[in-house]
């Protein structure tokens, strides 16, 4: 079980121009965050890190030099995880915690910059797809409104929807999925926003989400600037902007691939970051990734890894 979770928010978002670009402020941000969380993780002597960073930075033109910067702040460099790494890492996460009974399994994961997809019914999932559905993109490109005109939310809802065609007679050929998963903020926010309970009560109670609800809410939060949406029911601050587009993906997502209700999934990609490290420890082998490796940065004496 974790002792403690360390959570420093920098609204990335906010500092990224329509290019991609991270402005100077935003480098400032993300580098301000890291140092003082790998800070914080040394009171707790802490001091082995896997440091890796998704799309926002990794899809930035000038990616190599916000990682200059983290590294000469903060002593360690974060390596970046490609789209299909993220979705197979966040499908061995939910695989996990729901249990090999779970049958065949369809992921779902809106982030802020690119939509991950994964199914399978093994530890190892048979489709991963990343798609550039984020909602944090989404909104720069099209939601320049607050709240946006309608015609920007129809080229929106065009946009996603002519994304997941590309998708979806690749996923309805594998059959029905015998439980449809969705983790991320995106979806722990809908949940809450139709009901669900919060997120005090524990990773063991139970939440769902309905089609129907998730367009009730989209239909609601379209309406109101993100101030106003920031006064909802589990929607944060931070995400209060760029929950719209997350909502509208969602229901897109639920009504092209006919999916009525999915469960909301407590664990997501950092949960499969920690479960491949341990495969790695515990196993003789750990399970193919693409390749995918990720190097620990020791600081100091050997002490258990933490992930962030």
């Amino acid at each position: 079980m974790p002792i403690r979770a360390l959570k420093e928010p920098v609204l990335l978002g906010e500092d990224i121009d329509a290019a991609g670009m991270i402005s100077e402020p935003g480098v400032e941000r993300v580098t301000n965050a890291i140092t003082q969380v790998l800070a914080a993780a040394r009171r707790y002597e802490i001091d082995t890190f896997y440091a890796f960073v998704t799309a926002a930075i990794r899809d930035a033109p000038n990616r190599t030099y916000v990682l200059d910067r983290i590294e000469q702040a903060s002593g360690i460099r974060p390596q970046f995880l490609t789209g299909a790494q993220e979705a197979r890492l966040t499908y061995l996460a939910v695989r996990r915690w729901y249990g090999w009974r779970a049958g065949t399994v369809l992921l779902l994961d809106i982030g802020g910059g690119s939509m991950e997809l994964a199914l399978g019914r093994d530890a190892e999932p048979t489709l991963a797809l990343s798609l550039p559905l984020g909602a944090g993109r989404l909104t720069r490109a099209f939601l320049t409104g607050d709240p946006p005109s309608h015609s920007e939310f129809k080229a929106l809802r065009r946009h996603i929807r002519e994304c997941l065609k590309e998708v979806r007679d690749r996923l309805l050929w594998e059959g029905q999925p015998r439980r449809t998963i969705g983790s991320s903020k995106t979806f722990k926010q809908l949940a809450r926003l139709s009901g669900a309970a919060p997120q005090r009560d524990g990773p063991f109670v139970r939440r769902s989400l309905h089609h129907a609800d998730v367009r009730a809410s989209m239909n609601r939060l379209a309406r109101l600037p993100a101030e106003r949406r920031a006064d909802l029911r589990g929607v944060s601050r931070p995400r209060a902007r760029q929950i719209l587009a997350g909502a509208m993906v969602a229901e897109a997502a639920m009504s092209t691939l006919g999916i009525d209700t999915l469960e909301v999934s407590p664990w997501a990609l950092r949960e499969g970051v920690v479960l491949h490290h341990l495969s790695t420890v515990v196993a003789e082998t750990a399970m193919p990734l693409d390749q995918f490796t990720y190097d620990a940065v020791h600081t100091g004496n050997d002490i258990e890894p933490a992930v962030w």
